[in-house]
């Protein structure tokens, strides 16, 4: 009886794992499909999902309708897009499905057809498009914008034409205006000369009369880009002085050759705007994007960062990236580039660069 009991488990264990790896395998093949048809209709609700948000507000913000008309026609694209969302929920995906895939077409075709309008009643900052020329060492830009600001109402409008020698060219300059919170800022960027001169670029909303800036507004073809080029008492000014915006200046490390090439995409990028505009949107085409697209264009190495996006925090991405002043923190070059109140202080005058720089730490030569 030993002997044949201990037989026994020797002899059952092969059939009993036998049967328990078929088991294994029938609940892997059964699970399998399952999983996969889940994540699929899941994946499949997702983006009809995206589809939907993007759509009626596409038809919301952009249909040249009144506001009663325009919001039916976006709900009705909503409903629709709800409506095969739910079917999708109750497996049955491809009810409703052909019917809002043949609206969605229709909507990004209509969506194709929008271009950004070379002429309107443009708000008069933005009034003109600045364009450069070059000849040799000599950069002409015609359109530099020079305002009076008092407030941001109240302002004398001027339009220069200015020359400068790309060969006397020498400093990069960042300005953050911090306007809303420490995540989001307008990112200004200087160039200084030899004798003084300075030009500073801003990419901007081309803002219609009547019309403003909304972050979400503009992910939807609302406005067109602007490439601004001024005077820092202009540019800079209306943002310390007359809206009393944080702005925070910092030096950048660069060579005289990194920053005539920066300075010369700037110039290329207006002159491109002029010929053909462009519409602004708040995360692929703004401030920050634009010129660091500019940036790769020139400089090898520039890693992606989140940064980039809460550009509030662009100083200290510039700070990892070694192109700020050394042997400080970015807390202190934060504090020590803190402009608004020497500013306010000093008024806009016609050494306002010069005074604005005065204890801002910069790159060693």
């Amino acid at each position: 009886m030993a002997g044949a009991g201990a037989r026994s488990p020797l002899g059952l264990a092969p059939l009993w794992a036998g049967q328990y790896g078929r088991a294994r395998t029938v609940i892997r093949i059964r699970i399998l499909p399952r999983f996969m048809r889940l994540f699929l209709l899941g994946l499949l609700g997702l983006t009809l999902l995206f589809a939907t948000v993007w759509g009626a507000m596409a038809l919301w913000y952009r249909l040249p309708f009144d506001g009663a008309l325009r919001t039916g026609v976006a709900a009705a694209f909503a409903g629709l897009g709800l409506a095969t969302l739910w079917a999708v929920i109750r497996g049955r995906a491809l009810r409703g499905m052909a019917t809002f895939c043949l609206a969605l077409a229709a909507v990004i075709w209509w969506w194709g057809t929008l271009t950004p309008p070379a002429e309107a009643n443009w708000s008069p900052d933005v009034a003109r498009q600045v364009t450069g020329e070059i000849k040799g060492d000599q950069l002409t830009l015609t359109d530099v914008r020079n305002f009076d600001w008092r407030t941001p109402q109240d302002f004398t409008p001027r339009w220069e034409t200015r020359s400068y020698d790309l060969s006397q060219l020498q400093t990069v300059d960042l300005f953050m205006s911090y306007w809303a919170g420490p995540e989001m800022a307008h990112m200004i960027v200087s160039f200084g000369f030899a004798d003084g001169a300075q030009i500073a670029w801003s990419v901007e909303v081309r803002r219609q009369v009547g019309g403003g800036f909304s972050p979400i507004a503009d992910l939807f073809k609302t406005n067109t880009l602007v490439l601004v080029a001024a005077d820092e008492r202009d540019l800079v000014g209306t943002r310390t002085n007359a809206r009393g915006e944080d702005v925070q200046l910092f030096r950048i490390n660069t060579d005289p050759d990194t920053a005539r090439a920066l300075l010369l995409q700037y110039v290329e990028a207006a002159n491109q705007l002029a010929a053909q505009p462009q519409w602004y949107n708040s995360l692929t085409s703004n401030c920050t994007t634009v010129v660091m697209t500019m940036i790769r264009t020139i400089v090898e190495d520039v890693p992606l960062d989140w940064r980039v996006l809460a550009n509030g925090y662009l100083p200290e991405y510039a700070h990892d990236q070694g192109v700020l002043a050394a042997g400080y923190s970015t807390e202190e070059l934060r504090e020590r580039g803190s402009i608004t109140a020497k500013a306010q202080a000093q008024g806009i005058t016609q050494d306002y660069s010069a005074l604005i720089r005065e204890g801002v730490p910069a790159p060693a030569p």
